[in-house]
């Protein structure tokens, strides 16, 4: 079959679920099988969608893949709604990027709802990517992978023992420092994910931050990976005195923040003989 008749039977299929949806909220559709049909209609959609993602009709197959996320929230199936939007926003990209951004927050909203913060911090970032290379509109780009740091930083401070949060720092950082513009935010992000590794043991920041400099050269010479390097040699020799002192230099010249002090709190207390502050 060519594009043209894979689009044809998408048109027929469309026309049939809405058909099916139609009857489903009838009041005779209602008590008889009601879910069931919107259920096959949802179904249809999908295939639908499929089909003029083969034609290459991309906004058709968005708007087919919406129709589905949207029958898949009225029958709760939150999970299924938010994938269908993220495949109706990876279809919107390569046609309508603004509505693949209205799409992927769609999808996000509901990650959100149902407590999976990594997935919608992932989301933010492909957000971001839209922005940064189909709009060309840095300001919102740098926005959306700021809220993509927060929920990663807010699930590393919540979770410190569990190293979910980082994942999404790296891929932060690993799209930020392929900008001129967003550079000045990679060090940042690869500094918060080195402490997420730091939370989880020595080896692992050490190993970490190797990996950021091989990535990011520029890495090397900020003060952040120069602080990293002073943690590491003072907890590999457990001096107390030394991590605070390293913390205190830093903290004179750039003010550390909340979330950066609870880490490091968090690290200086595995130290043997720690007092429990950086005073």
């Amino acid at each position: 079959m060519d594009n043209s008749g894979k689009e044809k039977e998408a048109i027929q299929l469309m026309a049939e679920a809405d058909k099916k949806v139609k009857s489903s909220g009838s009041f005779l559709g209602g008590m008889f099988g009601g879910n069931h049909k919107v259920e096959e209609a949802c179904e249809m959609y999908a295939r639908a969608a499929n089909m003029f993602k083969m034609a290459k009709n991309w906004s058709a197959a968005g708007n087919a893949f919406c129709q589905a996320a949207r029958l898949h929230m009225q029958l709760q199936n939150k999970h299924d709604s938010a994938t269908s939007y993220i495949d109706a926003g990876n279809a919107f990209k390569k046609a309508d990027p603004q509505e693949a951004i209205k799409c992927l927050n769609a999808a996000i909203d509901i990650y959100t709802d149902m407590g999976r913060f990594t997935i919608a911090a992932k989301h933010h970032i492909t957000i971001a990517e839209v922005y940064e290379s189909e709009l060309v509109d840095i300001e919102k780009a740098i926005a959306h992978y700021e809220q993509a740091q927060i929920i990663a930083t807010l699930l590393a401070h919540q979770q410190s023992l569990n190293h979910s949060g980082i994942p999404v720092c790296k891929q932060v950082g690993t799209n930020t420092m392929d900008n001129p513009l967003l550079k000045y935010s990679a060090k940042e992000y690869f500094f918060k994910a080195s402490l997420c590794h730091f939370i989880v043991d020595e080896l692992n920041a050490k190993l970490a931050v190797g990996k950021y400099e091989e990535m990011f050269p520029a890495f090397s010479d900020s003060r952040e990976c120069k602080l990293l390097k002073k943690l590491l040699e003072a907890h590999e020799e457990q001096n107390a005195e030394a991590f605070t002192e390293a913390v205190k230099e830093f903290d004179s010249i750039s003010r550390l923040d909340q979330w950066l002090t609870t880490m490091l709190l968090r690290i200086k207390k595995t130290i043997q003989g720690d007092e429990g502050d950086l005073k």
